[in-house]
């Protein structure tokens, strides 16, 4: 089991970051001390206190609670024909992803995390040939063994949104497509996180899969590095309005489902509290 990548902790901090809301600010608004403000920001517990915080920064307030709680976490996911690798870096791992069409025994990876041998492994293991790698965004922990992979799999194409083009790659927009077999894709660009941040959408397994690097988590969300507000928009037109059995596949913590993602991410209180 792959644990959430955050906790109410960790969403409030992002909303208050991103709406450029400070801890003495947030205590002046729900009329508290700025101690209570600085304890659950570091993970303590205080519903009342959280639930204020949560109304101030738009974010759905019984599904941070249910953070609070951590009452929640996405059931396990398998499907045939897609093999996440979670790697560490630092004090935290990255997932990456190899889709496959057993036909024709040719893979997709996307991102590379920081360790290429259980990738290389599983390849050589299932006879796959790497027919590409899409990279979602060009943050370190994403591509630290790109180079490795690529000089050890006859070198494939590697794909990457054109405002993060990196040497070596072909430079692509919204909207660029890609086939193997009976799979295709379709690049979206979720920016927000990151200025080239690219969900691929793909086709051809039992279920779809969006592949969404740091725009998306289980429960949470990369956080507008560049742009909060970029961030939520390009993760509700884009990402929130796919099918709800897509299957979400982020660049850290557990796979999850838009259904899921529906209930339970208290960044869209949109959609109906349940």
């Amino acid at each position: 089991m792959v644990e959430l990548e955050d906790f109410h902790e960790d969403i409030l901090r992002k909303a208050m970051h991103g709406l450029g809301i400070g801890k003495s600010e947030m205590a002046s608004l729900i009329k508290v001390d700025q101690s209570q403000i600085e304890n659950v920001l570091v993970g303590g517990v205080n519903e009342i206190i959280i639930a204020g915080m949560a109304e101030i920064l738009g974010l759905s307030v019984p599904r941070m609670i249910s953070s609070a709680r951590k009452d929640w976490s996405p059931a396990p996911v398998e499907i045939q024909g897609m093999k996440r690798f979670n790697t560490p870096f630092g004090s935290m791992c990255v997932n990456s992803y190899l889709i496959w069409d057993s036909a024709i025994m040719k893979a997709w990876i996307f991102d590379t995390g920081t360790d290429a041998k259980p990738i290389l492994d599983f390849l050589e293991i299932e006879k796959l040939s790497l027919d590409a790698i899409f990279l979602t965004h060009t943050h370190g922990d994403h591509i630290a063994c790109l180079e490795e992979i690529r000089q050890k799999t006859l070198n494939p194409p590697v794909f990457v949104h054109e405002l993060e083009s990196i040497s070596g790659a072909e430079s692509i927009k919204e909207g660029f497509k890609q086939e193997l077999g009976l799979l295709n894709l379709q690049a979206l660009h979720t920016h927000g996180h990151s200025i080239g941040g690219t969900t691929y959408f793909v086709n051809g397994l039992a279920n779809p899969l969006a592949i969404v690097g740091d725009a998306l988590f289980a429960g949470s969300m990369g956080g507008g590095m560049v742009s909060y507000q970029d961030a939520l928009l390009t993760n509700r037109d884009k990402i929130m309005t796919l099918s709800d059995e897509t299957i979400v596949c982020p660049g850290h913590g557990p796979v999850t489902t838009i259904e899921g993602e529906k209930r339970h991410n208290p960044f869209f209180p949109e959609f109906i509290d349940t």
